[in-house]
């Protein structure tokens, strides 16, 4: 039987990764790294020819820009006089603003629905994983800003990747959703503090600041996508749109007390910065839905297609961007800094599987808790630790915690692909 053209790729990766072990054990760096470099190209597109690897090759490409910033950093800080860390806010708000736009408020029914399991997966979110995060800091000693980053990395909520797992799972997908968007929305509140009391014995936070950050970064960028959403389709009950439109209004004024708080602003920097809030936030995000969906047939589907590519890119920048800021910090602390995120990661999955276990959820639910429990949004803590003036520290724990947690989740949740819950077809 011929090997089929992904079957010579991989390898071929084998080749090119025995190749870059040789070339290790005999010094030559640069060899090293462009055969590493290709073995990860290789690997990440020949698994693209296997159904049950193909959701790695994602994960496999994050980790060919890790490699090339760790042997290449200095085509990864900056192009002339700009640095390439100032993308990653906007990135970030791309992509929660690309969250926002798949989401409305009837979303939220969920709370209604699933009470119990809401509860127990806020409950956990903010309570395992902060824990288990400075207990880690505190057991393995590391540099005092670096332990800041594994606390911040357990203080923020969990992100797309856990819904994803989820769905692959045969978890519940509602609860997933419910569950990522509460703590989402709760996180301007509860990380400043939880990171005010756990991480604060490592490094200065200021509370008032990181409160207007995450809802700069988060959000204000998912109350634009959910207003894209609203008038993206046709509107039937306008008294609900004016509603809504009206709660978003609130949270934009809200969100402007906390940056005139953060930064001690007077009156007339407060007008400002809420009619620009306003104008980027609300106005342009109904100019665009009205403009795509009166002169652009399937518009919504293409804006989809396009921020999913965003997303993606993004965080693979994000990642890269921060691995090359912290290259001298990571070769330090790198080989424990893997292990302590690999034991953060599989912290959150056991406990929160088991808490829930105990708590008498049935077994989809329990799936769905350990996915939320144990994945975090990754580029909320980088973008904080890129606001605090700590990327290069802080974002180290966040930049190798998103590669490993798509790894992990993808092998726990095709294991339990593979065994339904009983009584549920295939």
């Amino acid at each position: 039987m011929k090997k089929s053209i992904h079957q010579y790729i991989l390898i071929l990766s084998a080749i090119l990764f025995a190749g870059s072990l040789l070339s290790a054990l005999t010094g030559t760096v640069t060899l090293t790294g462009i055969l590493l470099i290709s073995g990860f190209i290789a690997l990440a597109t020949g698994v693209r020819g296997y159904e049950k690897l193909k959701g790695f090759s994602y994960t496999l490409w994050i980790f060919t820009a890790v490699t090339a910033s760790m042997f290449y950093p200095q085509y990864f800080i900056s192009a002339g006089n700009f640095q390439f860390k100032r993308l990653i806010v906007p990135l970030l708000q791309i992509i929660m603003f690309g969250m926002g736009s798949q989401m409305s408020l009837t979303d939220f029914t969920g709370i209604i629905r699933m009470p119990k399991g809401v509860l127990i997966g806020v409950f956990s979110q903010f309570t395992i994983m902060p824990l288990v995060g400075f207990t880690i800091a505190k057991i393995f000693n590391f540099p005092s800003e670096i332990a800041a980053g594994i606390i911040l990395i357990g203080c923020v909520p969990s992100g797309l990747a856990s819904n994803v797992m989820s769905f692959l799972a045969r978890a519940n997908l509602a609860l997933a959703v419910t569950i990522s968007a509460i703590t989402t929305l709760l996180s301007p509140f509860i990380t400043p503090f939880l990171m005010k009391w756990l991480g604060g014995q490592f490094i200065e936070v200021n509370f008032w600041s990181m409160m207007k950050d995450i809802l700069n970064m988060i959000i204000l960028p998912i109350i634009a996508g959910f207003i894209f959403n609203l008038f993206s389709k046709k509107i039937n009950d306008r008294r609900s749109a004016y509603i809504q439109m009206a709660v978003y209004l609130i949270i934009i004024f809200l969100t402007t007390l906390v940056f005139a708080k953060s930064v001690n602003a007077g009156l007339n920097q407060f007008l400002v910065q809420f009619l620009k809030s306003t104008g980027w936030f609300i106005v342009l995000p109904v100019v665009g839905a009205v403009l795509l969906s009166k002169y652009l047939k399937g518009g919504k589907n293409y804006m989809e297609k396009i921020l999913s590519m965003i997303s993606m890119v993004g965080i693979a920048i994000i990642v890269t961007v921060i691995t090359a800021s912290g290259r001298n910090d990571l070769l330090k602390v790198g080989a424990v800094l893997i292990l302590t995120s690999i034991l953060h990661n599989f912290s959150g999955y056991t406990i929160g599987y088991s808490l829930s276990w105990l708590l008498g959820m049935p077994e989809r639910d329990r799936r769905t808790i350990a996915f939320e429990v144990g994945m975090q949004n990754g580029g909320l803590a980088s973008g904080l630790a890129l606001q605090m003036g700590k990327l290069a520290t802080v974002g180290l724990a966040p930049a190798i915690f998103g590669p490993l947690m798509n790894i992990t989740g993808s092998v726990l949740a095709n294991y339990w692909r593979g065994r339904p819950v009983k009584g549920e077809e295939e």
